[in-house]
């Protein structure tokens, strides 16, 4: 059964690598585009980014 978590595992790590290029890919065209909104989006993920983190935190305790 543990051998069976390790391969779905390493399957959602490829997935997540390709997707995180296709991410920066569409950070790279926003900023390119729009510098000035793409800015302001960022700045949306990152607060949100962080509360996220401070929920993790919580549980990880």
């Amino acid at each position: 059964m543990k051998k069976n978590y390790i391969k779905i595992i390493d399957q959602i790590q490829k997935i997540r690598s390709k997707n995180n290029v296709n991410w920066m890919n569409i950070l790279k065209l926003a900023f390119k585009l729009d510098p000035d909104q793409a800015s302001k989006i960022m700045k949306k993920i990152n607060y949100d980014d962080k509360q996220i983190s401070k929920l993790l935190n919580k549980l990880a305790k």
